[in-house]
């Protein structure tokens, strides 16, 4: 299976951090509880952001930033 696109809308959390583990770091900063919960098998970023009240564009940047350069 190829490895999806890290700016897919639809990527769930939970292949997020299998593919890119490092991006974890981005929501502990933030202590968002994402990384480990168990609805992360279900959530997007686009999910995320809106419960945390973030910026989405601006976390996606992190998130390409953390996986850009730990991989």
């Amino acid at each position: 299976m190829p490895k999806p696109s890290i700016d897919d809308p639809d990527l769930p959390l939970a292949e997020l951090f299998y593919h890119w583990p490092a991006t974890g770091h981005a929501f502990l900063e933030r202590k968002m509880l994402c990384f480990g919960c168990p609805f992360s098998r279900f959530h997007t970023v686009i999910d995320a952001v809106a419960e945390y009240e973030l910026a989405e564009d601006e976390f996606r940047a992190r998130l390409r930033n953390l996986a850009l350069t730990n991989t």
